[in-house]
């Protein structure tokens, strides 16, 4: 996979920022949508740490955007681009959050217990081997594991789901691993809100009410920290908005008065 893809003419004026972390691709569906309004590039995060994926991120975007631009984050995305936007807040005009993880630690336990509860006994085996096998140093093939583990959390994270198989991701168990302790480490210590309080911009969140990362871990926060914060909640709407039937409509026309 390249280092990005882009939708529409340069100069592109809309980053779009894949989930995973190590989920390259995912996004695509979101960026296509953007791309009826403006331009649009959807960057491929390759950096094993988040310092790299920050200058990885400014790198592209000085290279080949409007600046500054709108970022535009899914799940992991979203704490890329909130980070991205505190490091180098000239580069961004408006920051749009979707689906974020929470940005306290205290909300975090909830998510791995609500996506259990969801499963039936058999997916729930299935879901939790997947994860024990991804944390096996002895197992190969971890980015074969990493896509099944994702396939099992889209089906507890979905509220009323859209059938079909969704654009290819490709994914980087190496990436995950990597940043994902990183992140957790950095949201424990307390040091990831607080990069909140040196971010300039407009910030809009949209979160699905059936989402098992809890809105309030989006809201609570950062309207202490962001300036300039609005939160939207979504209803009958799971972690992917545009994969949710009854969800899908609203949230583009929501997020079409954002851009």
């Amino acid at each position: 996979m390249n280092q990005f893809r882009t939708y529409g003419n340069a100069p592109y004026r809309v980053a779009v920022l894949h989930g995973g972390p190590g989920a390259a691709g995912d996004a695509a569906p979101l960026a296509r949508e953007i791309s009826a309004y403006t331009s649009v590039i959807e960057p491929f995060q390759s950096a094993l740490t988040i310092a790299g994926q920050i200058e990885e991120l400014k790198s592209l975007l000085r290279d080949n955007c409007s600046l500054p631009v709108t970022l535009a984050g899914y799940s992991w995305g979203a704490m890329l681009g909130f980070l991205c936007a505190a490091r180098y807040p000239q580069f961004v005009k408006k920051l749009l959050l979707i689906s974020s993880g929470p940005f306290e630690d205290s909300y975090a336990a909830q998510i791995q217990e609500t996506r259990l509860n969801r499963l039936s006994e058999q997916d729930r085996a299935e879901f939790e081997g997947y994860i024990s096998r991804l944390n096996d140093p002895e197992v190969f093939d971890k980015d074969t594991i990493l896509s099944g583990l994702g396939a099992y959390a889209m089906k507890a994270d979905a509220y009323d789901p859209i059938p079909g198989d969704g654009d290819q991701v490709l994914c980087r168990s190496d990436i995950h691993t990597s940043i994902w302790k990183e992140a957790e480490q950095c949201r424990k210590s307390g040091r990831l809100i607080a990069y909140g309080y040196d971010i300039r911009c407009p910030v809009v969140a949209f979160h699905g009410d059936y989402d098992p990362h809890p809105a309030d871990g989006v809201r609570v926060p950062l309207s202490r920290t962001i300036r300039d914060f609005r939160f939207i909640l979504i209803e009958h709407c799971g972690h992917t908005p545009w994969r949710e039937k009854r969800a899908r409509e609203v949230f583009f026309r929501a997020l079409k008065g954002e851009l």
